[in-house]
């Protein structure tokens, strides 16, 4: 300690500002912690080998591995060994959960998985090297985020075989309503002329009021970019882990796209013993009739609208089919005829969920939160010339689903969680390296004294101290 508080004097004196001050002040701290880990870390290493050793392991070699921490990178050694069936093993990396060829901590691993949610990999690696010591390029910021969120995915499978396996479903919270939004969206991807569908799912209990803003009470998000039948068994296996629908009410909201149709909803959530309610989303239906006859008003318009509303079907065909006799231009008519379709297809799910549930309530609100839910996706991973790999979209679309359930570094930290015998092996070598490392009492030479004369020189005493005195 005393030496640091003199190499900090010696940086006073010699700082001409106190940005200069701190920013060098900064950099001793993160070197002194590095290499103040690093030897801890190599004692430990020593102290387990012997552990090892006495277990009936082998040593194989020791080399010095470097991992990078938010202050700085630290290097040690580490001892390579082979257990009793002949497999390499790392002690110390396998407690510290480094794995093969991982070259950065936990923690700046997470912060780096976080911050690239935000804003695209060339700003995460800018600020990190900003306020700390991690210098990394735009690719390996790309690399955490595939391995991060790989975790995510391998978590989620998981959680789908597990709940396969199962004798039974597990107890779950009970509500009397459920609401589940699901939908669609395409991002650009580094094949020609190709798109990734990223499929979301947003499940939640209602809407929590606080003032004048509203928000969705307990919201948990479901994303993936595998295949749809996976993704709708993700959504199946986090609601069944979560609630108890026996006797729950459940209320589906999509616009009925391809592998978002009603169907798909009452299976996903057939543990409920009531009817699925599954609406057609009116966001789109409003969006479609803008597609088809525009965004200006008109007549035809108005009273296409006011059929679907007031759900007259008879009256919403007829305004069509005179719409279509009075339209000749093919590619018009094909609009009209896909439009046509589509809210025929979909006319018995035009309704509010309100006027058909036993159960509703208080404050209970029209459906369509899933689109202002995919701007998460639209923000992050569309526009700018953005292109995504396969891997790397669902590294990515992980990592959004474990933010927006605020589940990101519980679920890292279950990867490398400690078991009770490792968190009691640890201590023990901490402590024996403790020991180990302490130095034996310094040597303070021959004791010194003197022996007082209260008489004369000649006196026996006198004569005695000047037998013993070296000149």
């Amino acid at each position: 300690m005393r030496q640091i508080i003199s190499d900090i004097i010696e940086m006073l004196r010699g700082t001409t500002d106190l940005i200069h001050f701190e920013e060098s002040l900064k950099l001793y701290m993160f070197e002194t912690m590095s290499e103040a880990l690093g030897d801890v870390l190599t004692e430990i290493d020593q102290t387990m080998k012997e552990n090892r050793c006495d277990d009936g392991w082998k040593k194989v070699h020791t080399d010095s591995k470097t991992v990078n921490f938010s202050f700085g990178p630290v290097t040690y050694r580490h001892t390579t060994m082979r257990d009793g069936r002949g497999a390499l093993r790392h002690p110390l990396n396998e407690w510290l959960g480094i794995e093969k060829y991982q070259r950065h901590s936990a923690l700046v691993e997470v912060k780096v998985a976080e911050m690239a949610t935000e804003m695209d990999y060339r700003e995460t690696a800018r600020v990190l090297k900003e306020w700390t010591a991690v210098d990394m390029s735009h690719s390996t910021v790309a690399n955490i985020v595939k391995r991060v969120g790989k975790k995510q995915a391998d978590t989620d499978q998981h959680m789908v075989e597990a709940l396969d396996a199962a004798d039974c479903l597990p107890e779950g919270k009970q509500v009397d309503v459920l609401f589940v939004e699901a939908d669609g969206v395409f991002v650009r991807s580094t094949k020609r002329r190709k798109g990734i569908e990223v499929s979301q799912a947003i499940v939640y209990e209602g809407w929590s009021q606080n003032g004048k803003r509203v928000a969705l009470k307990a919201p948990m998000v479901v994303m993936s970019t595998e295949a749809i039948d996976d993704f709708w068994n993700e959504v199946q296996t986090m609601t069944a882990m979560t609630y108890s629908l026996e006797q729950t009410q459940v209320v589906a909201n999509s616009d009925g796209g391809v592998g978002y149709g009603e169907e798909r909803f009452k299976t996903t959530f057939s543990q409920s013993g009531k009817e699925v309610l599954c609406q057609i989303d009116k966001y789109h239906v409003s969006q479609a009739i803008i597609r088809t006859f525009g965004a200006k008003k008109s007549d035809m318009k108005t009273n296409i609208k006011k059929a679907i509303e007031s759900h007259d079907k008879d009256r919403f065909i007829l305004w069509m089919d005179t719409c279509e006799s009075t339209e000749d231009d093919p590619k018009k008519l094909k609009r009209l005829s896909d439009f046509k379709t589509y809210i025929l297809n979909h006319w018995h799910r035009y309704f509010d969920w309100r006027d058909k549930a036993a159960h509703v309530p208080d404050g209970a609100r029209t459906l369509g939160a899933m689109e202002s839910n995919q701007r998460r996706v639209s923000y992050r991973m569309k526009k700018r010339g953005m292109h995504w790999s396969q891997a790397g979209a669902l590294g990515m679309v992980k990592l959004l689903q474990a933010r927006a359930n605020k589940t990101l570094r519980s679920m890292y930290l279950n990867h490398s969680a400690l078991s009770q015998y490792k968190q009691k092996d640890m201590k023990k070598s901490i402590r024996m390296s403790y020991h180990l490392s302490q130095k034996t009492r310094p040597s303070v030479g021959a004791k010194q004294g003197g022996i007082p004369i209260n008489g004369a020189n000649s006196s026996a005493i006198g004569q005695l101290v000047k037998s013993l005195s070296f000149s």
